[in-house]
């Protein structure tokens, strides 16, 4: 955690900052404690707040994450994207259906709320597998241990959750191919495992259960996520022209629609069923 360190602290600081007292756990999740931060890995920090936000926290939280997140940071400094996601201990806790989020922060965002626009709460259903990843990367950066705030969440919502959100996810599927890609792998994973893995290892799982014609896209999205040519993971009819450091998918996206179908089929067969 040492080379990130220095950001989470200014992270802590900000939230503690805002919220002050009420504060009740700040957690770690997503590739750091699931598989390892990657190049283009966000920092995920989840915070269970004892209850909700004012109007005046979402704004003071916003304006200093934009000064402290990806290309904003202040000090000069690279720093990675942050993704903050905030809940009231009592929307959660019992858990119920879909949850409410206090507020969310992510870079992808970042235009919006530079014009303007600030966080409100709402409902969010893929706030199921993501308490699921919290719960399971059990890295608390302050507080307790998860599991004293959080209840685990059933499989049956972790399930309708994560299909739901593939309608969504295909929108993005030109303009942020590689994570789509890996996404996908990971709700299949998770449908027919029952649980939730980093990217990478869902894309593996997924890569030996894919007919050959399919692999070639998800190796390459793997291997652009892992930072350089994975030589395990990628057929050996991958061309060269598609390694690591280039992320154009320009001229590869009628395979790439070919694999999505292929694997959301899988999906919903998975979701009729039940899941695993």
């Amino acid at each position: 955690m040492s080379d990130h360190r220095p950001q989470l602290d200014q992270v802590l600081r900000l939230v503690h900052d805002v919220l002050g007292a009420e504060v009740a756990g700040v957690f770690l999740h997503g590739s750091a404690v699931l598989g390892g931060l990657r190049p283009d890995s966000d920092l995920d920090v989840f915070v269970v707040a004892r209850r909700r936000m004012t109007d005046r926290e979402r704004r003071d939280l916003l304006h200093g994450l934009l000064g402290i997140s990806g290309r904003g940071a202040r000090n000069g400094e690279p720093a990675r994207p942050v993704e903050l996601i905030v809940v009231a201990q009592g929307d959660v806790r019992p858990w119920r259906y879909p949850p409410r989020c206090e507020f969310l922060y992510g870079e992808w965002l970042r235009e919006e709320f530079e014009r303007g626009e600030v966080p409100a709460p709402a409902g969010m259903p893929d706030l199921a597998p993501l308490i699921t990843m919290v719960l399971l990367g059990d890295t608390p950066l302050f507080g307790p241990p998860p599991a004293h705030l959080l209840d685990p969440v059933p499989h049956e919502d972790l399930r309708r959750a994560i299909v739901a959100g593939v309608p969504e996810l295909l929108v993005d599927l030109a303009s942020d191919t590689r994570n789509v890609l890996l996404t996908l792998a990971r709700v299949w994973t998770t449908l027919a495992t029952g649980t939730v893995t980093s990217k990478d290892a869902a894309a593996s799982w997924a890569l030996d259960r894919l007919p050959d014609r399919h692999r070639p896209v998800l190796a390459r999205a793997r291997s652009l996520y892992l930072g350089g040519r994975d030589s395990l993971a990628a057929p050996a009819d991958l061309p060269d022209s598609v390694g690591a450091g280039s992320e154009s998918w320009d001229g590869e996206m009628p395979a790439v629609r070919a694999h999505v179908d292929v694997v959301v089929r899988a999906i919903e067969q998975l979701a009729e069923r039940g899941g695993h």
